[in-house]
């Protein structure tokens, strides 16, 4: 039996927004769950772009990175390649329940929306949806296309979230981290991982 709490699947793409990735994941570390994470080749990109954080294609070695990074326990952070097809994510048998694809690209939302399982993340995204799983996509892109948007409906229609990167500003920010604390709150809610980081409506600071 696992010493951690439930098995989630944290895949981050392309798109802007790395920091919404890194408190999610930072959360969840300190929450005691168990992550297995996906990073696309474009994702290592934006993570040395907008943080400076530099992720070896190495699963092990990037996985090594996280976990140095958020203090986690050993086993509880696994990287897997985009191509590890037998990675327990890729089968009904045995992946997660649960995942968030964050920050999620259109591109990967477009290829999620029409079931292509060309890499591991949008495999891992399909076997969430075949196996009535919860999968959340936090797209981030402005303005949306109407091809964004009608993807966005169909995977709905199915039963996914879709959470944009959207902060509100009613908690009263006063820094970056407030922002983005503001959408990863909303993300452990709907997970239902109890959070402190964000305010509850009626209880601002």
């Amino acid at each position: 039996m696992s010493d951690f709490n439930e098995k989630i699947t944290i895949a981050i793409t392309g798109a802007s927004g790395s920091l919404y990735a890194l408190r999610l994941i930072e959360c969840l570390v300190a929450a005691d769950h168990q992550l297995y994470i996906l990073c696309s080749s474009a994702a290592r990109v934006v993570f040395d772009t907008e943080v400076g954080l530099k992720l070896p294609s190495s699963p092990d070695s990037a996985g090594k990175i996280l976990t140095e990074k958020f203090n986690a326990k050993e086993g509880q952070i696994t990287f897997f390649g985009k191509e590890q097809w037998f990675s327990p994510v890729a089968s009904g048998s045995a992946a997660p329940k649960k995942m968030v694809v964050c920050p999620c690209s259109t591109g990967t939302l477009a290829a999620i929306s029409q079931g292509m399982s060309d890499n591991l993340i949008e495999r891992a995204a399909d076997v969430v949806i075949k196996e009535r799983g919860q999968l959340i996509l936090v797209p981030r892109e402005t303005p949306f296309s109407t091809i964004h948007l009608q993807n966005m409906l169909s995977l709905s229609q199915m039963g996914v979230t879709i959470m944009p990167a959207a902060p509100g500003f009613y908690h009263n920010p006063e820094s970056i981290n407030d922002l983005i604390d503001f959408m990863v709150g909303r993300l452990l809610d709907h997970l239902n991982i109890e959070q402190k980081i964000m305010p509850r409506w009626g209880y601002q600071k």
